[in-house]
């Protein structure tokens, strides 16, 4: 355990009060801790051996000599004080270019990112045109694939392009035609003429869904609605002499064309050249 105390020197001097304890000065050092508290601090005095009023003397008489340990320090560095005030003297000049090379260095950054800005502008712009090519780049080649669809077709179906403007009744007379090869028919032929109409069906049938996909304001659409009209008429010209030419054995058969007209959403029609047919 630490002693708390400390006694006199041993002098001549004989009296008791000389010769009683006395408490240690405080410890500097505990005034210096980065988290000192006053009152924690004073609670551990509680077991020093001094009376309150010594103790405020005490501390009273510590805080002067600070003070005075902190006026001898701003003497004694006076002079320093002073001169580093001398070594500033001319700053200002310094610190204006400073300033000026920092408004230049900003100016010439707000000038790059004008520049940047520009240039990105241009660059959406001729991303956008692009996108606007290649859309129109991909229509252009849906038109050119259905315009070569149709003209198969009409090759197929042995359409002219001036019959593309004509009424039905040309058409009509292409069914009477047909109906007086009947007899000439076989059943083989019959079978391939069937496979035939049902590719022409598929086939009109994938133009069709192009066409609907671009849409029915397109100028392109509106020009060749005709032609695929002539067509659809055709193809249903042509089932119509098939199914009239159907036997009663060949169901299959039957069942294909009339599949093919409902494709087509032309049952009705069916229904009418079966009605034909039985009369």
């Amino acid at each position: 355990m630490s002693n708390r105390f400390f006694f006199g020197g041993s002098d001549d001097s004989d009296s008791g009060e000389d010769n009683l304890p006395f408490p240690k000065p405080l410890s500097r050092a505990a005034f210096l801790t980065p988290d000192f508290d006053p009152a924690t601090y004073l609670s551990s005095l509680r077991n020093r051996h001094q009376t309150l009023e010594d103790l405020r003397t005490e501390l009273r008489t510590r805080s002067q000599d600070i003070s005075k340990e902190l006026l001898d320090l701003v003497n004694d560095n006076y002079q320093d004080f002073l001169s580093l005030g001398g070594s500033l003297q001319g700053g200002d000049e310094k610190v204006e270019e400073v300033r000026l090379g920092l408004l230049g260095f900003k100016r010439e950054i707000e000038g790059l990112r004008a520049k940047l800005d520009e240039r990105r502008k241009e660059v959406d712009d001729l991303v956008a045109q692009r996108k606007a090519v290649r859309r129109q780049l991909q229509l252009g080649r849906a038109l050119c694939k259905i315009d070569y669809r149709l003209h198969e077709l009409e090759q197929s179906l042995m359409i002219t392009p001036d019959e593309a403007m004509q009424n039905k009744d040309a058409g009509n007379d292409h069914q009477e035609i047909n109906e007086g090869d009947e007899d000439s028919d076989d059943s083989q032929e019959g079978n391939g003429s069937t496979s035939g109409l049902i590719r022409h069906v598929g086939q009109y049938l994938l133009t069709r869904r192009e066409m609907e996909r671009i849409g029915p304001h397109n100028k392109f659409i509106v020009q060749n609605q005709a032609r695929m009209t002539k067509v659809k008429d055709t193809i249903l010209l042509d089932l119509g002499n098939a199914l009239k030419q159907t036997s009663g054995r060949d169901d299959q058969q039957l069942i294909t064309l009339l599949a093919a007209y409902r494709d087509l959403d032309e049952s009705h029609e069916a229904v009418q050249v079966l009605k034909e047919r039985l009369s």
